[in-house]
């Protein structure tokens, strides 16, 4: 069992939690995500880490409410418990391989799509803390669905905000204010989207035209975790890859999006039928 030590709502439907999870904590590494089963008869949901803290033993998780069991992992209050949280899995960010040394001086920039802001905020505090440049481009399609934008500013040099409705920052999208930058002449070592598999897809083909270096990273794939499922079945470079125990973060140029958003569609229709009896349930 791990407890929940603290709760808060980002927006109507994004929750935080922080949980109490000494060794997962211990070897936390940015890019990682966990898996949690709220209940004992529940779903295992993948989620990325979104922060880790050695010395207290706990890990931070940011969940979305979209169906059933995302709803239920929102709904457990400070003091409840989680039956399991399982961790960390898949593969450190390339960076974390890198010595940190070299790090410093190297610039990065990180384009953030909506709930991906979440995974963003530990990699950009890492290298932060290594001496690299880091900027952060953060969108959302509106103001109420901006999320973290303070331990954002913590982390990094620079944070461009931008929404669809342009009710908070510039009215646009992350792929507009990231061709503004390069066309401004800024050069960064790498680059790294995350966030919906569609701004992934537009971020790569913006990224392309200047060459930049990219990384997308495919956790929304994810299901249960191992490999075993097979639902996150992706090609990459024309081979067979899975996102869970290869990745969840590849080369954004090798990987095939149209696959990708169709493998997205297959469980919808039973998700929505999960949701509304979850709904009925939690009345």
């Amino acid at each position: 069992m791990y407890r929940i030590v603290s709760r808060r709502m980002l927006t109507p439907v994004i929750c935080m939690q922080e949980v109490e999870a000494p060794r997962l904590a211990a070897s936390a590494q940015p890019g990682q995500f966990l898996i949690v089963r709220a209940e004992e008869k529940g779903e295992r949901i993948p989620l990325t880490i979104c922060d880790y803290d050695r010395d207290n033993g706990t890990v931070t998780i940011v969940t979305q409410i979209v169906g059933a069991s995302s709803r239920i992992i929102a709904s457990k209050m400070p003091g409840d418990f989680f039956m399991d949280v399982v961790g960390p899995l898949g593969q450190p960010s390339e960076f974390v391989n890198v010595p940190v040394g070299e790090l410093a001086g190297r610039r990065y920039v990180f384009i953030a799509g909506g709930l991906g802001t979440a995974p963003v905020y530990p990699q950009a505090r890492y290298l932060h803390q290594a001496g690299a440049s880091v900027d952060i481009i953060l969108g959302a399609r509106n103001a109420e669905l901006v999320i973290m934008e303070d331990q954002m500013r913590a982390v990094c040099d620079n944070l461009f905000i931008c929404t669809d409705d342009g009710s908070k920052g510039e009215k646009g999208l992350v792929t507009g204010i990231l061709k503004n930058l390069l066309d401004l002449g800024e050069h960064y070592d790498q680059a790294v989207a995350i966030g919906p598999m569609i701004m992934m897809k537009f971020v790569t083909l913006t990224a392309r035209e200047y060459g930049l270096p990219l990384f997308v990273s495919l956790n929304t794939l994810m299901v249960d975790g191992t490999g075993m499922c097979g639902a996150c079945r992706v090609t990459v470079g024309g081979k067979t890859r899975f996102a869970c125990v290869e990745g969840p973060e590849f080369d954004a140029y090798q990987v095939d999006f149209d696959e990708a958003m169709r493998r997205q569609t297959m469980y919808k229709p039973q998700e929505a039928e999960a949701d509304h009896k979850c709904k009925i349930g939690l009345h």
